[in-house]
Parts: structure tokens; sequence; C-alpha cells
């Protein structure tokens, strides 16, 4: 299966936000998309973008939590197995954990890309005007490369922020927040305009 170039670009978007990429075989592997009941639109569109990828429907879901014990709804769709996803398995998951490989800029030079990932992991603050962009339990390393991606590919200049409990992030100021948001606002769906500085 041949990706197109807006695929890829969603492909890393996603799997660099909230999807995972499943070891199925030695060389084969499958995408899993899991969102909140809220988000069942959003994990409705990513599956879409790749029709001869997924077939079926998504499966509601239902988990108990650890600790409260109340159970939440989410959703589930799982892709079907490729050799192609396996590659991206192999660039993103080396020794079976997630990454970002030093060579993001090749992954993320579309913004589509840089929207997905924004929709998965980002955070607009209405007062103070700034943004983050969530990057999880990565290293300081693995955060330069995610800045220096962003940099190369659109111009930008986030900051790396250590957020303690919450892992690392990427911080961009006001004047970077207007550049980034009037960036990817056209590939932004509805239900997240709230993650969005711009009045449509």
């Amino acid at each position: 299966m041949n990706f197109t170039a807006r695929q890829r670009a969603i492909l890393a978007g996603t799997i660099l936000g909230d999807a995972f990429v499943q070891q199925t075989g030695s060389k084969n592997a499958r995408l899993r998309l899991e969102h909140g009941e809220k988000q069942k639109e959003y994990l409705f569109w990513k599956g879409q973008q790749f029709p001869k990828l997924f077939n079926g429907s998504p499966e509601r879901m239902a988990r108990v939590h650890p600790k409260t014990k109340k159970t939440y709804t989410y959703w589930r769709w799982q892709s079907n197995a490729t050799p192609e996803l396996g590659i991206w398995r192999a660039a993103f998951y080396p020794q079976g954990k997630k990454r970002i490989p030093e060579n993001l800029a090749e992954y993320v030079s579309a913004p589509i890309a840089l929207a997905v990932w924004y929709m998965d992991d980002g955070y607009y603050s209405p007062v103070q005007k700034h943004s983050f962009l969530y990057l999880g339990r990565v290293s300081r390393a693995e955060a330069e490369y995610a800045a220096e991606a962003i940099r190369r590919s659109f111009g930008f200049i986030p900051r790396v922020y250590d957020k303690k409990d919450k892992g690392f992030a990427l911080f961009f100021s006001v004047a970077e927040t207007k550049k980034l948001h009037a960036l990817i606002a056209p590939e932004v769906l509805p239900s997240f305009a709230y993650k969005l500085s711009l009045t449509p």
C-alpha cells in the first residue's frame, strides 16, 4: 500500500499524537486509533483519510479507571496490518518504545501534519494567548528534535519546556502562536476551534 503525501503527513501527525503503531509480525504493523467519547467525530475523520487501510467500523469501548473506579467510554478503530506501517513502526518505535526520530522534519513538512499533531496534543491558553504542544515521556534530545523539525519546516521558534509530571512540551509565545494558528487553522476541525486563537 502506497500512501499519498497527504496521508503520510496525517499519519505522522497522529503517530506523534495519540495513535499507536502495533507490531503484528516481523515486518507488518497496524495503526490503532483511540479517542474519548467527545472526540468520536475526530476518530472517524482520521480513519476516513485512509479508506483502503481501515475496514469495518470503530468500536465503542469501556474502561474502568484504576484509581477512581469510574467507567468511561472511548472509541477504537484498528487498521489492517501492512508492511508499509511496519516501516513506520521501525522509525517511531525502535526497541519497541515510541520516540521522536532525529529526522522528524522529513515527516512533518506539511501543515496538515502539524495540524493533526496539534489537535491531538496541543493546548491554547485564551488568557495568556500562548500555546503548548505536549510531547509526553520523551528525552530532552527528542524534544529538541521536535523543536528543530518545526523550525526547519515552518520557520516557527518554539522553546522546549520541562513540564515535570507532564513531560516535555514545546512552548509557542504569543507571536509564535499567532503564526502557528494561522498556518494550521484551515486544517483544524470545527470541534477543535477552542484550541485556536483566531476568530473564524
